[in-house]
Order: structure tokens, then C-alpha cells, then sequence
């Protein structure tokens, strides 16, 4: 993979991605959801921090007081340091990137715009130079629903016999809950972090009409990469998220 550089169009880049998460099990394992970017050589994902999870705000006492510079956006002042401190670190190093990854749960699913607008606004504090380099996407409903996309890694792990989700995954209320109703000894770090060991991410996008979310994901960090889309992970003809897809204009 080659992604360019602003000063040589040719030169390789090894470029860093560093993840902000709010969940144990994602604290401990989500970079093996990244196996096959990291297989190329080019890139590496690392977490750098787990951090506070934020939802839509429903009280007008705990709206945010303070305002991103040279804008009117509002941002939180509890958790702003959670989130901006560790990614700015990571951005003031060079080909750097940082991604925050969220668990868009299903009693958030009537506001996302909010809960993405809550945490874009802390990333957007961050120094002009900086903010594209980071961004916000959501796993829905969990981590756990794209196991369901490919039963064949949850079967190797947990010895069920699991069919693939016939729909969308990201449509499932509470995958987790899915999965225990089979294994009840399930448990999210230890049979999960199996799973995504065996987990094929471009099996779980091959699907164009399903998985807009991590599509989206998946989308960024390959423009990130300089790349030009392509029928793996359906990165052409599949759905996005229309929330976090944005974001991925931004990228220079």
C-alpha cells in the first residue's frame, strides 16, 4: 500500500493509527480487527487510551459551556482531556492517526448524530493541522454483531452452530445476548478476543447493502492509506454511514 506525502508523492509512508476506546473488550483486542490493513506492511493499530463513553445529553443543566475556538460549536469540559490529551500526543507525531471507536447501543440509536457530535467536537478542538487526522466511528449495536456476520469464526471458537445473521448485522438489538442465548458461558474478552483472531472483515463486508457503519470505518483508514476504492470490503458500491462518512472528504 502506498499513501502519499504532501512534499513527495512518492515516498512510503508507515503510517500509525491509534484507537480511542470506551470498551474492555475492545481495550484489549480491537486492533486484530485491523489484520488484514496491517498485513500489507504499511500501517500499524494500536489503542492508545480507553476513555469515558458519551451519550446524546438529555439534560439542558449538563449542557456543555464552552466553545471550540473560532467557532460556536459547544464542548464538553468533563472529558475533553480523556480524549483530546492522548490523541494529541499521538498526532503531534509524524503519519499519525487517530481513530475513536464507540458502541452506538441501541438506547443511542434515536440520537446517533448527537453522541457523534459529542465526540467530533472534542476531536475538532484539537489544533487545525491535527483534526483530520482524527476520527469518530461507531460499532453497531457492539463489537459482538459483526461475529454474526461470519458464524464460522464464532463456531471455531465456541463449538455452537451458528448460521450467518441473514440480515444486517448492525440491525441486531443486542448481539451479545444472541450469542449467549447458545453459549451461556460466553464471555466478551476472552471467546471475543478468539473471534476476531478468526474473524474475515472482508467476508463481513461483502455484502454491499449491510455493515454501513464499519464500512465507513474501514473506508477512512484506506483513504487514510491513499487508496483507491475497490470491491474489497465493498468499498465502492457498499452503504456508509451517512454520520461518519464526512469525514473521510476530510482526509487531504
Amino acid at each position: 500500500m502506498k499513501s502519499q506525502d504532501n512534499n513527495d508523492p512518492q515516498q512510503y509512508r508507515y503510517l500509525k493509527f491509534g484507537l480511542l476506546v470506551t470498551g474492555e473488550t475492545e481495550e484489549l483486542h480491537l486492533p486484530k480487527l485491523f489484520r488484514a490493513l496491517m498485513e500489507s506492511g504499511y500501517c500499524t493499530f494500536k489503542v492508545l487510551s480507553r476513555i469515558p463513553q458519551l451519550g446524546r445529553i438529555t439534560s439542558e443543566k449538563r449542557k456543555p459551556k464552552l466553545t471550540v475556538t473560532g467557532t460556536n460549536k459547544a464542548i464538553s469540559t468533563k472529558h475533553t482531556d480523556l480524549i483530546a490529551l492522548p490523541a494529541r500526543r499521538h498526532l503531534n507525531e509524524a503519519n499519525t492517526y487517530v481513530i475513536l471507536v464507540d458502541d452506538l447501543e441501541y438506547h443511542n440509536q434515536e440520537q446517533p448524530q448527537e453522541v457523534f457530535d459529542r465526540y467530533r467536537d472534542i476531536l475538532d478542538s484539537l489544533p487545525p493541522e491535527q483534526r483530520h487526522r482524527a476520527s469518530v466511528h461507531f460499532l453497531v449495536n457492539m463489537l459482538e454483531a459483526y461475529y454474526l456476520a461470519h458464524a464460522e469464526a464464532v463456531n471455531l471458537v465456541l463449538g455452537t452452530s451458528f448460521a450467518n445473521y441473514p440480515g444486517d448485522v448492525e440491525t441486531i438489538r443486542n448481539p451479545y445476548s444472541e450469542i449467549k442465548k447458545e453459549y451461556s458461558d460466553f464471555d466478551k474478552k476472552e471467546h471475543g478476543g478468539k473471534i476476531i483472531e478468526n474473524l474475515n472483515v472482508e467476508y463481513v463486508l461483502s455484502r454491499p447493502d449491510t455493515c454501513a457503519s464499519l464500512r465507513t470505518l474501514f473506508k477512512w483508514c484506506s483513504k487514510c492509506l491513499g487508496e483507491s476504492p475497490t470491491d474489497k470490503y465493498q468499498l465502492v458500491n457498499g452503504i456508509l454511514n451517512d454520520i461518519t462518512k464526512p469525514q473521510i472528504e476530510d482526509i487531504p
